[in-house]
């Protein structure tokens, strides 16, 4: 099987480490185009690139978790290694000098483009895809708009979560949009420590500082204080979504390089695009105009010379050429409208609900549809606002007067259709919609609060930095995919990675917490080996996150701390000890504190009376594989 990569297009200059060039192919992935300290992604560009190597650049090793470069692992569990069985929609984090993204890839996978800063091997050179240079374009106006972006990233260190990894240094694209403010891609400045900015045609780098990120659309938003900068700067003007077949022209600063850039196609499709990096699916533009490593954050433009989205991933296998993708400007303005509205991004909503196509007769004939259109509520997420509203065996035929087909499309524009949830992706976090529904054979129609979707392991740390707690030793920290990709599936374990991967929040704030290591110690002797274990209840107690395990140590007045994990394995501690022992581990490991300074801060109990659950129930919600891996299913 041909293997296939999308990616991001910025340059990651990253230091001290090689590049990992393990793949083996397995089920669609969908990762983001973006470059990490030890591996060589196809989209990015090495800071030291030596010109005269002409080496093939490895295609990057997309996966859902990626390894450990000095333990050079391999995947365990390919079965549980997305977000589906067909499709796995996850962006990776950055890593330092010393780790990897060196997990293995699918037989699909979307790539960032950047490189590395001792990336010992050259660029993949293709004839059908090679830049042109700007020769005829030299007086454009517009190209004047497009800067190239350089930014310093510092990572977490998710396993070790009390300190930072290695940092590293990237370059992307971006552009002017007007209001002294810059657009490029959330993956170009993750985990910014600086983000600097250069004008075509100018040797000063300017600081620049980001006002927004947005996850989910890979959209970040940029400002740049210095009024020297903007001297004789003209905005881009966004333009129309484009029409199939419409010319296209990508600009940015590639590699292969440091001048401005531009490669010609044609628009090749429109459609809901699964995108890497924010692990989300929204309307995208697919071209056949090249995209390399560096274009990320970058603009393309039509015919007009008027800017029709931004350049964020491609696609790339054995088996396909030419394929990139766009972030079109009805996904731009959502953004921009989201941060005027709120100051901030406040992302897009979901209706909450795991959706089944009905397009057999009898299936609709049972349910009582009477016409070939609607889709079958299987699940509601309990954190929705839908969960108040929808049913399971609900048929959903309309969402705000607009009917649903029975495959789950609806019309687009005049003679086209697009999946249903382009339609949600176009409202706002709070927004109301109208759904017309068919419950028992009866019409009807209901309100629904739209909210973004709650993620039980999440793609991204808000705040940047993972909450951890050590008690005589043990270190706690919530599940998140970052720390499942720095810790590789295999040591993770099938069945706590079964459960991140199909397990729903039963409540707003609710976490897998889990025993990621033990620091040895007289007081934790017999524990030593123990990591990557749940831990469900506290002294009986069931742990509902990471602060309320804090709450609830801190509270403890018993002799004993106990702690029950998976498969009723105790972890027992003296309460005494422990706190004897406490300060004498941390220095031992040069670890500055016991919890990070979230945990420092007041418990307050997220669940109301009301809401709460069936407490064995915690963390343990599973939606099973067929329902991520039929074509029929499909979440809203």
């Amino acid at each position: 099987m041909g293997h296939v990569a999308a990616t991001f297009c910025f340059n990651s200059f990253l230091s001290g480490a090689g590049a990992d060039t393990g793949d083996s192919p397995s089920s669609l992935s969908f990762n983001r185009l973006f470059f990490t300290p030890t591996s060589v992604s196809p989209l990015f560009i090495p800071k030291a690139f030596n010109q005269s190597s002409k080496k093939h650049i490895s295609e990057y090793p997309f996966s859902s978790f990626q390894c450990n470069s000095s333990k050079q692992k391999e995947d365990a569990s390919q079965n549980f290694s997305g977000r589906s069985k067909d499709e796995s929609f996850y962006s990776k984090t950055m890593d330092h000098g010393a780790r990897s993204n060196s997990g293995r890839s699918r037989s699909t996978a979307f790539k960032s483009v950047s490189g590395q800063k001792k990336a010992n091997k050259g660029f993949q050179v293709d004839s059908k895809e090679q830049q042109v240079e700007t020769s005829n374009l030299q007086d454009a106006t517009f190209l004047n708009a497009v800067v190239k972006v350089y930014c310093t990233h510092t990572a977490p260190d998710y396993s070790l979560p009390w300190q930072k990894q290695r940092q590293f240094t990237s370059t992307g694209s971006a552009f002017m949009i007007g209001d002294g403010k810059l657009l490029t891609n959330a993956h170009c400045v993750e985990h910014n420590t600086q983000v600097k900015v250069k004008r075509r045609g100018d040797d000063t780098k300017y600081v620049a500082k980001v006002l927004a990120k947005g996850v989910e659309c890979d959209i970040a938003l940029l400002t740049v204080e210095s009024e020297e900068f903007w001297k004789g700067a003209e905005p881009l003007e966004f333009g129309r979504l484009p029409r199939l077949q419409d010319s296209v022209t990508v600009v940015g600063y590639p590699l292969g390089g440091d001048t401005i850039s531009v490669s010609k196609g044609v628009v090749s499709r429109i459609e809901v695009t699964s995108y890497a990096h924010g692990s989300s699916e929204l309307l995208g533009i697919q071209i056949d105009a090249a995209i390399n490593p560096g274009n990320s954050g970058g603009p393309a433009f039509n015919d007009q010379g008027e800017c029709i989205g931004v350049a964020f991933q491609v696609y790339r296998s054995e088996d396909t050429e030419n394929i990139g993708y766009v972030i079109p400007t009805t996904v731009v303005s959502h953004f921009l409208d989201d941060y005027e509205r709120s100051g901030k991004y406040t992302g897009f909503p979901c209706l909450g609900v795991l959706l089944q196509k009905l397009e057999n007769p009898a299936l609709r004939s049972c349910l009582k549809v009477p016409s070939n259109e609607g889709v079958l509520v299987r699940r509601v997420e309990p954190t929705s606002g839908a969960s108040k509203v929808l049913k399971e065996g609900d048929v959903i035929v309309s969402f705000d007067g607009v009917h649903i087909g029975s495959e789950g499309t609806v019309p687009f524009r005049s003679t086209e259709r697009i999946a249903f949830r382009y339609l949600i992706s176009q409202k706002f976090s709070g927004d109301l919609a109208e759904l017309g529904i068919i419950r028992a054979g009866s019409l009807m129609k209901v309100q629904v609060a739209l909210t973004p979707r709650v993620h039980l392991v999440p793609y991204h740390i808000e705040g940047g930095q993972p909450s951890y707690l050590i008690v005589a030793g043990l270190v706690f920290t919530p599940l998140s995919e970052p720390l499942i990709d720095e810790e590789c599936e295999d040591s993770i374990g099938l069945k706590l990675l079964a459960k991140a991967r199909y397990s729903l929040s039963r409540f707003k704030g609710e976490q897998i917490v889990v025993l990621s290591q033990v620091l040895a110690n007289e007081v934790n002797i017999g524990y030593e080996d123990m990591s990557n274990e749940q831990v469900l209840k506290f002294n009986g107690t069931r742990i509902k996150n990471i602060h309320h395990l804090a709450h609830l140590v801190d509270s403890c007045k018993d002799r004993y701390l106990v702690f029950e994990f998976e498969d009723n394995y105790l972890a027992i501690l003296d309460r005494e000890a422990s706190l004897v022992a406490s300060s004498c581990i941390l220095k031992d490991y040069g670890i500055p504190s016991e919890r990070s300074a979230d945990l420092s801060e007041p418990y307050i109990d997220i669940i109301e009376e009301n809401q709460e659950t069936e407490p064995q129930n915690f963390g343990d919600s599973p939606v099973t594989s067929s329902e991520f891996g039929f074509d029929g299913l499909l979440w809203a």
